[in-house]
């Protein structure tokens, strides 16, 4: 399959060396056009613009916000500049309108897109081991399997509206999002009254909190690890910006979301951008007069 690739952030550079270690025929395009270096020299082409990235079967984008994929779909040379656009699958986080507008711009110019949000890091990523939420055309899906085989360990297809994904990778960020805001606040009150992170976290885990985010961020928290990130602080608090603006559109009050928002607020003003989004509980032990 012909697959092109925009965006080789730190998310997008190992899915796309998946797409071509899985035997693809890759062409990437990145704003930055070092970053597509290595990828040239193992096999893949470089094309000078999103729009020469989109002429094989299906093109993949990896960015980071709405504006972002907006510039890469609508901008000069864009993805929709041509006559007929590749299938388009968008594995951003992106927010509902966009994804609606996306499919709508796709579909008046005989196009077709589907999104494919993922959840796992980077280090998730560089395995092949994401896990793959996709919404859209019954057929178009079909043909996006051998992409996210290559990617994923599994493929979730929650609907045939594209923002349909959309949504469930929204509220997944949430819950991440909160899970580590109530874990960071029992660690804290068990610490405040003498009992180490390790064991409060050990205790946790291995009786009713024994998944992957409580295991993984619960270790994060316990030893302060927040950097390098596998996820920035400025990353999560535009996703609970976009959680915040599909409950609004929806009607769904979410209170814990303003908890979460503001943490992270706090987090980046006082460390900075490249903090990891579990740096809140750096935030909620100081608030609390821990060190």
């Amino acid at each position: 399959m012909n697959i092109g690739f925009v965006g080789l952030g730190q998310m997008g550079h190992a899915i796309a060396g998946n797409v071509l270690a899985a035997g693809h025929a890759l062409t990437v395009w990145n704003r930055s056009p070092d970053k597509a270096d290595d990828l040239v020299a193992k096999g893949a082409a470089r094309a000078a613009s999103p729009a020469e990235a989109g002429n094989g079967d299906i093109v993949a984008t990896m960015l980071a916000d709405d504006a972002a994929l907006e510039a890469v779909c609508f901008g000069e040379n864009g993805l929709l500049s041509g006559e007929s656009p590749a299938l388009h699958v968008s594995l951003s986080t992106i927010s509902l309108q966009l994804a609606e507008r996306l499919e709508q711009a796709y579909r008046a110019n005989g196009g077709r897109f589907v999104s494919a949000p993922v959840f796992g890091r980077p280090d998730a990523a560089a395995a092949a081991k994401l896990f793959v939420v996709a919404a859209g055309q019954a057929d178009d899906l079909v043909r996006c399997q051998p992409l996210f085989d290559a990617i994923g360990q599994r493929t979730f297809v929650v609907g045939d509206k594209p923002s349909q994904a959309n949504v469930v990778k929204l509220s997944g960020n949430f819950l991440i999002m909160a899970s580590i805001e109530t874990m960071a606040e029992a660690l804290t009150l068990a610490a405040k009254n003498g009992v180490e992170r390790a064991a409060m976290m050990e205790v946790l885990t291995e009786t009713l909190f024994g998944g992957l985010v409580h295991r993984n961020y619960g270790k994060m928290l316990v030893e302060e690890s927040y950097r390098p990130a596998g996820f920035a602080a400025p990353l999560g608090l535009k996703d609970m910006r976009l959680v915040g603006a599909a409950a609004e559109a929806s009607r769904v009050p979410m209170p814990v979301l303003g908890v979460v928002r503001d943490h992270l607020l706090s987090a980046i003003a006082r460390e900075g951008e490249d903090i990891d989004w579990s740096g809140i509980g750096k935030i909620i032990a100081a608030d609390a007069g821990l060190g």
